[in-house]
Order: C-alpha cells, then sequence, then structure tokens
C-alpha cells in the first residue's frame, strides 16, 4: 500500500522525530524506495526533523540533519507540530518545488514536442506514422 503511494506522490516530507534516532535512520531506505518506486533519480523531497521543541530529549543535532539532506539532495527543516513552528512553511516549500518541478517539465515538453503525424510528413526520410502514436522510420 505504501508503495501505491509513493507512485502517485508527486512531493515527499521524510518525517524523523529529533527524539528517536531510530527514525532518523529510516530515512535513506525510504528516500531509496521513493526513488525505485517513482522510476527517477530526483523528486520533490523535504527532510523533516520534528519535535524540535523537545530539546532536552534530542537524540539527532540539527548537524546531522543538514548532512543526510544535503547527501539525498534535499531541504531540511526543524519543525515543532506541537507548537505550529516551521510546520504551514514546510507544506508551502515542498508545494512550491513541486510547482516548480512541474513546471520545468512542462518547459522541457515545449521545447521537446513530440512528432505528430502532420510534423512526420516534412522529416527527411519520414516513414509512416502508426496508430499506436510512433513513428516508424
Amino acid at each position: 500500500m505504501r508503495e501505491h503511494y509513493m507512485l502517485d506522490g508527486e512531493g515527499f516530507l521524510l518525517v524523523f522525530s529529533v527524539t528517536e534516532r531510530d527514525s532518523f535512520g529510516l530515512i535513506e531506505g525510504y528516500h531509496q524506495q521513493i526513488l525505485r518506486v517513482k522510476d527517477t533519480e530526483s523528486v520533490p523531497i523535504v527532510l523533516v526533523g520534528n519535535k524540535s521543541d523537545l530539546e532536552q530529549e534530542r537524540r539527532v543535532d540539527t548537524v546531522e540533519g543538514q548532512r543526510i539532506a544535503a547527501e539525498l539532495g534535499c531541504r531540511f527543516v526543524e519543525t515543532s507540530a506541537k507548537f505550529g513552528i516551521n510546520v504551514t512553511e514546510t507544506f508551502i516549500g515542498l508545494v512550491c518545488e513541486i510547482r516548480d518541478r512541474n513546471r520545468a517539465l512542462l518547459h522541457m515538453r515545449r521545447i521537446l514536442r513530440p512528432i505528430t503525424p502532420d510534423s512526420a510528413i516534412n522529416l527527411p526520410g519520414a516513414g509512416c506514422w502508426n496508430s499506436s502514436g510512433c513513428i516508424v522510420l
């Protein structure tokens, strides 16, 4: 079921508790699984260290979160859901990354327009257009 959500997702928050080292240890595996399921090298991801308000119980340093985020190629933010610190900004940031990625992909599609039946006729050495949407040369 988790992989189904990963397949459909356009962006991801990888959340761990700064008070639980075990949750931090799972991050790299989830990251790899997302990339594998999505069959891509990158996808909008934000690494989130939650429970930043529990400083006395902290088991994962901010520097560790920043380091792993740099290795994974994503942003890192610490939040406190309890006090609403950086929560809204984190979601907005992820949505902006998704939007920017979608805009970039749309731009690339416009630059690399597919060959249509009409445009194929004008290609040198063009073959015939088949019903599957492929041009046979």
